[in-house]
């Protein structure tokens, strides 16, 4: 077997079990998962090019850490409660509380024109 054609097998595992684990208890989820990440592979199936071949293996890869450190699932516990799912693997950003008197960098306070307001 090509490395290659290994190293596509490992993509396509590789997103079916970050599918499973990022979707896991959601049966919807996890068979439109299903679905796209074999579409994709069937679509390219008659892809020859090796430059080719390693572009969607990288896409796969990009795809795969989207999924692994993007995608988190939100359950509605009771009406308008939410509880979300994250992993360790999902990325968490610094959040700075949002303040109306402060100063931007520019050192411009107040409001900026809205673009459609400008005059053409």
């Amino acid at each position: 077997m090509s490395v290659l054609r290994l190293q596509v097998l490992k993509v396509f595992k590789k997103l079916h079990r970050t599918r499973m684990r990022v979707f896991e208890g959601d049966e919807r989820a996890l068979t439109a998962a299903r679905q796209k990440i074999n579409e994709g592979f069937v679509k390219n199936k008659e892809v020859h090019k090796e430059e080719a071949i390693q572009e969607l293996i990288k896409f796969g890869e990009d795809i795969e850490r989207e999924l692994r450190t993007q995608v988190i699932q939100a359950r509605e516990v009771k009406p308008g409660v939410f509880e979300a799912r994250i992993r360790e693997d999902t990325v968490k950003l610094d959040n700075i509380p949002y303040d109306d008197n402060a100063i931007p960098e520019d050192g411009v306070k107040g409001k900026n024109q809205c673009c459609q307001s400008v005059k053409k």
